[in-house]
């Protein structure tokens, strides 16, 4: 006759549910693999498509036939997409913890303002005309106007709402006089109608090489400061009890931002949404911690710009829309949606 295991046993033999580490650490396994899927997609799709095994002979081989010549070209693209995602949406992920503000991006401190009137100048003004030349302007108006906004936000005594305050007036007259010179000048138009509404079209690997030390160390100093960012999400006084340095913190954290958006506006214009939408969709899965919402925004944001990217190549086949005006068409709904659910959650 079989004996029913006492219930304390039962429980000990019971297999233990998943851990929300362990759901949380799985789904940024696949969300690597959905980035690895976006990556060969931009490498093989686009006005001419190639084969995976055309994709492989091009990265591999290099026998200089026209398909290795086009996965040399997507490949720096292709690149340069990843670095630029990335930056975009860990800068946004940081500058709404900043912020304390879920609907932040890295347009509101004025920093891809900055770097637009920085270029629109260099154009107008000094007659540069390079790709290079415009990598160096854009990140001097970037810290420029970041340095600025942190002193009329108030430097050391600095909060969230001056930041976002001065942020967003600075950015207002920065576009004026962008708009502006650029009426004024046909010549400065003409040059700039690509590069303002951000594209990835002109990726080199010259480009590539000048503000990936930046990348990196505005990534690595990003992911620093998920701690004390955590704890400043739970207000000054607590943040301050928990041994949280309040300005150092958003001294770094604007730095950071800087850097990041910085590098990504002066290699591909200013590319608007990546920095909102990522980090607030991440957030509805991992919760508020940033020791998480950082690390997944780093590597989804480059998702939806490759993927826009791809997009742009071939709706209009055989030329292109470009990767700016996509992540706009598609971020201006998700916007809404997101503006009118956070007002429905606090009615």
């Amino acid at each position: 006759m079989l004996v029913d295991s006492p219930p304390e046993q039962r429980a000990e033999t019971a297999p233990a549910p998943p851990s929300r580490r362990a759901i949380r650490s799985f789904g940024l396994l696949v969300s690597v693999l959905i980035l690895a899927l976006v990556v060969l997609a931009s490498i093989a799709i686009g006005a001419k498509e190639l084969s995976v095994a055309q994709v492989w002979h091009g990265l591999f081989e290099n026998s200089g036939t026209y398909g290795d010549v086009v996965v040399d070209e997507r490949l720096s693209r292709t690149v340069l997409g990843l670095l630029a995602g990335a930056a975009l949406g860990l800068s946004g992920a940081v500058l709404q913890a900043l912020t304390r503000n879920p609907l932040a991006d890295p347009g509101l401190l004025g920093i891809n303002a900055g770097a637009s009137a920085a270029v629109v100048t260099a154009v107008t003004y000094l007659g540069v005309t390079s790709l290079t030349g415009y990598v160096w302007f854009a990140f001097f108006g970037a810290f420029a106007v970041g340095a600025l906004v942190w002193f009329l936000g108030g430097s050391r005594g600095a909060t969230p709402v001056r930041l976002a305050l001065a942020g967003t007036a600075i950015s207002a007259a920065l576009y004026g006089y962008l708009q502006a010179v650029m009426i004024m000048d046909d010549a400065a138009l003409s040059k700039m109608r690509f590069w303002t509404v951000g594209s990835l079209s002109a990726a080199t690997d010259e480009t590539i090489r000048q503000v990936l030390p930046f990348l990196a160390v505005g990534t690595v100093l990003a992911l620093s400061l998920a701690r004390p960012l955590n704890a400043m999400a739970m207000g000054d006084d607590t943040a301050t009890a928990l041994g949280a340095h309040l300005n150092r913190t958003r001294a770094l954290s604007m730095l950071a931002a800087t850097l990041l958006c910085g590098s990504a506006t002066a290699a591909c214009g200013p590319i608007v949404f990546v920095g909102l939408m990522v980090p607030h969709v991440v957030r509805s899965f991992t919760g508020p911690d940033l020791r998480w919402i950082l690390p997944y925004a780093t590597v989804l944001s480059p998702v939806l710009l490759l993927g826009a990217d791809v997009i742009g190549r071939v709706v209009a086949r055989p030329s292109e829309v470009q990767v700016g005006i996509i992540t706009a068409i598609i971020g201006g709904p998700v916007f809404i949606h997101l503006v009118r659910r956070r007002r429905t959650a606090q009615l």
